[in-house]
């Protein structure tokens, strides 16, 4: 069974992901030099968005979805959250970027142990 408070957090990664992903499609150079970054690529800034926005939206259309559902939503989540956690601790560590990065990077652990959290909520319902 999904708990409410999961469901919850699934409108708050939506929203979460429409703040930054639409600014980042839209308008990636005011974004990130608001943010502090230097130097720009619109290209890779606005996939990112891209997909914060596909992600986050699908957060919000499944959000009422089955077990199943979730399930695999936890999953892809997990693997979104912590493939860009090395990413970007790899840049963090070997670049010049701001510290606002580092920020970044903590929003994805904590939305990693959220997810990971709630998959093994999910896991545990499904051996008893």
């Amino acid at each position: 069974m999904v708990s409410k408070n999961l469901r919850v957090w699934f409108v708050i990664h939506f929203i979460a992901d429409y703040l930054f992903g639409i600014p980042l499609l839209i308008a990636p150079v005011w974004m990130l030099t608001l943010f502090g970054w230097q130097t720009v690529d619109p290209f890779t800034a606005r996939l990112v968005g891209a997909a914060l926005i596909g992600i986050g939206g699908a957060s919000l259309l499944e959000r009422n979805a089955s077990t199943e559902t979730f399930r695999a939503m936890l999953t892809l989540k997990l693997l979104w959250a912590s493939a860009a956690i090395i990413g970007m601790t790899a840049s963090m560590l070997t670049g010049n970027y701001p510290l606002i990065g580092w920020g970044i990077v903590a929003i994805f652990v904590a939305f990693f142990f959220i997810w990971l959290y709630f998959r093994s909520q999910l896991e545990e319902g499904k051996n008893q």
